[in-house]
């Protein structure tokens, strides 16, 4: 009977290979292409191995997005963070201490995670002009950090639902304020929830294009926007293209490697119940 189960169990990992080996046939093709030179370049010999392995298009692909790979890296950490803080502080009230209007302001803050992107920015080019942000890199980190309050909002109240009442009670018998109970209650047993969100905010603004491209200048450009703007008008290099592609998929790729199990973690944990 067990030896039934585990020949059924070990079925199941067919379908898993299956998809495991087409998700990643397009990083096979981006990564044979980047290795291969111009003349090899060919659609009828794209599944082909290049005849020599060469990290000169790596090397091109380098030098023309690290300053705007650096851009992104000042992009990212500043929009994860700030949004991450923000979202646990909502979280936290919406969940702990409910006042008047607070079953309103909640759907409220969510209704934002269903704004498109391309609705808002007219208005939001005036904005940022108005208040002297446009073509920098600040407001892009702002926008990013409004359009990630909704989904930390979100994640921090579903995760601080699930902590029992009798303990903020106990807390606020010991003399504890407001912002007390989260300091030295909640804050420490909030590392699954933040996990997810730095990790969702991350993803969210490395991979950003359409703000990038309309609110930032070129000095200023995060690797994504770089990366279109490295095929010519007439041709198009697409072995740097495709090293290039992969320089900018690294980051997001490394963080869901060695950070997954993490993120599945506060997933269970309660980061998303709810």
């Amino acid at each position: 009977m067990r030896a039934t189960v585990m020949q059924r169990k070990n079925w199941l990992y067919l379908p898993l290979l299956a998809m495991t080996i087409f998700y990643l046939i397009p990083l096979f093709i981006m990564l044979n292409t980047g290795f291969k030179s111009f003349a090899e370049i060919d659609l009828k010999t794209m599944w082909q191995l290049p005849r020599e392995f060469s990290t000169d298009n790596f090397a091109a692909a380098y030098r023309a997005l690290a300053p705007h790979l650096w851009n992104s890296v000042k992009l990212v950490i500043p929009a994860a963070l700030i949004s991450s803080a923000l979202g646990s502080l909502n979280g936290y009230v919406l969940a702990k201490w409910k006042f008047p209007g607070a079953d309103i302001i909640f759907p409220v803050i969510l209704f934002g995670m269903f704004i498109p992107y391309q609705s808002i920015l007219i208005p939001l080019v005036s904005f940022m002009d108005q208040i002297g942000l446009y073509g920098s890199l600040g407001g892009l980190i702002l926008t990013h950090v409004i359009y990630g309050i909704p989904i930390t909002t979100l994640t921090f109240r579903n995760y601080y639902a699930t902590i029992p009442g009798e303990l903020i009670e106990a807390a606020k018998i010991d003399g504890a304020t407001m912002l007390g109970v989260y300091r030295h209650i909640l804050l420490p047993i909030s590392i699954p929830a933040f996990v997810v969100v730095l990790i969702w905010q991350f993803t969210a603004a490395w991979n950003d294009f359409l703000f990038a491209v309309v609110l930032t200048n070129n000095a200023n450009w995060p690797i994504t926007v770089a990366l279109n703007n490295m095929a010519g008008s007439q041709i198009i290099a697409w072995n740097v293209q495709m090293a290039g592609s992969f320089l900018a998929a690294l980051p997001t790729l490394l963080v869901y490697v060695l950070l997954g199990r993490y993120f599945l973690r506060g997933l269970m944990s309660g980061a998303l119940k709810g």
